[in-house]
C-alpha cells in the first residue's frame, strides 16, 4: 500500500460512470482507494451501475467504515455474477450461447411482452442488500443518483433526501428491457443519455477543491471501428459519454476564463479552484473482454476490479497527471 500524497489529502467528492458491467472496474478503484489511510469521501454521484456502486459504497461504510464499504462492494458484484438474469440481461456479461437470440429480442418486442412479471434483478438485489430508510438518514455522506426524464431528456438527481429503490430502478433502467420507471407522475429511463457521470451537484454543493471522475470507457478512442460490432460499440460509448465531456468541458473552459479574475462569487471562486481528476481504464473494457478467455461471470468481473485497482494506484501515484484543464487536448474543440 502506497503512502498517500500531499496533494489527495482532504476530502474527495467522487462521480461514478455507468456502464453495465464495466462498472466492475470502478469497484477496483474504489476497493484501492478505500485502501488508503485518511481517504475521505465529501459526495458521490452514481449514473447506472455507478450508481450501485454509490449506494454500496455507502451502505458499507455506514455499516463497518472502509473495510465495510469494501466488503459491500464485493458482495454487490458477487451477487451480479452469480444472479442468471443480472449478467445476462442488465450487465451483458458473459451471456451462454445458447442465450444469445434473446438478446435481440427487444427489437421485436416490448419490455411488458419479454417480461410480463416485471422481474428486475436490480431490484432483488438492491433490496437485500441496502438499508435505504437507513441511507436517507444515516449515510455517511450525500448521495446523488442520476435519471433521464423521457418526455422532455432531461437530466434529473435524485438527491440525499430522495435515495430510494425507485430512484436506484431509474437510474439503472434501460428501456429495451424493463418498463420505464415512474415517480411523482414522470417517468425515467436510465441517468446515463443525459449524465454519465455527473458533476452539477458536486460543483454545487459541495466544498471539497478536488472532484474525482471515475469512468468506465476511455474518452479519447483513436482507433477507427473497422467492424459492424465495433462500430455499435462506440456509438453506444458516443451516446453516454456525450453530455459528460460537454460538462467537462463547459467546466474546463470556465476555470481558464476565471483565471486573473479579482472579484469573484462563490461559485465562481469555487469553479476557479476546482480540480477535476480522471480515472479511466485506458482501454475499451469491450476489447478487454473480447481478448481475453473467461470462464465465467465472477471471473471477468474480478479481472475488471483488478484493473481498477492498477487503474487507482496510478492515480495515487501521480494525481495531478490526471487532472483535466482547458488546455487537454481532449478539450480542445474539433475543426473540420
Amino acid at each position: 500500500m502506497g503512502k498517500p500524497q500531499d496533494s489527495i489529502t482532504g476530502p474527495t467528492a467522487l462521480a461514478l460512470q455507468g456502464g453495465g458491467a464495466h462498472g466492475a472496474f470502478t469497484w477496483g478503484v474504489l476497493d484501492r482507494l478505500l485502501e488508503e489511510p485518511g481517504f475521505e469521501i465529501e459526495q458521490v454521484s452514481g449514473t447506472s451501475s455507478g450508481a450501485l456502486n454509490a449506494l454500496a459504497l455507502a451502505q458499507g461504510w455506514m455499516d463497518g467504515g472502509s473495510e465495510g464499504a469494501r466488503a459491500c462492494l464485493s458482495e454487490l458484484w458477487h451477487r451480479v455474477a452469480a444472479h442468471t438474469h443480472a449478467s445476462a440481461w442488465i450487465f451483458g456479461s458473459q451471456v451462454r450461447s445458447g442465450k444469445k437470440a434473446a438478446q435481440n429480442l427487444h427489437r421485436y418486442f416490448t419490455p411488458r411482452q419479454i417480461n410480463p412479471l416485471g422481474l428486475n434483478p436490480v431490484r432483488q438485489i438492491a433490496e437485500s442488500l441496502f438499508d435505504f430508510d437507513g441511507l436517507r438518514e444515516h449515510s455517511p455522506f450525500p448521495l446523488h443518483l442520476a435519471a433521464t426524464r423521457v418526455r422532455d431528456g432531461a437530466l434529473v438527481m435524485f438527491g440525499p433526501e430522495q435515495v430510494g429503490i425507485d430512484a436506484l430502478l431509474a437510474s439503472t433502467c434501460l428501456p429495451q428491457i424493463f418498463e420505464s420507471v415512474k415517480i411523482d407522475g414522470e417517468v425515467y429511463w436510465d441517468g446515463g443519455w443525459a449524465g454519465n457521470p455527473v458533476l452539477e451537484p458536486l460543483v454545487h454543493r459541495g466544498l471539497s477543491s478536488r472532484i474525482l471522475a471515475v469512468l468506465v470507457q476511455p474518452l479519447d478512442r483513436k482507433e477507427i471501428p473497422d467492424t459492424a460490432a465495433r462500430i455499435a460499440e462506440r456509438m453506444s460509448e458516443l451516446g453516454f459519454s456525450s453530455a459528460f465531456l460537454r460538462e467537462l468541458r463547459t467546466l474546463a473552459l470556465a476555470k481558464d476564463a476565471l483565471e486573473g479574475a479579482m472579484t469573484l462569487s462563490w461559485l465562481g471562486r469555487r469553479v476557479k479552484n476546482l480540480q477535476i481528476h480522471l480515472i479511466e481504464p485506458g482501454e475499451s473494457l469491450d476489447a478487454f473482454r473480447a481478448r481475453a478467455g473467461f470462464n465465467t461471470s465472477i471471473s471477468f468481473l474480478t479481472a475488471l476490479r483488478d484493473h481498477g485497482r492498477r487503474r487507482a494506484e496510478a492515480w495515487l501515484g501521480e494525481p495531478q497527471a490526471h487532472i483535466v484543464s482547458g488546455s487537454s487536448p481532449l478539450m480542445q474543440a474539433g475543426t473540420a
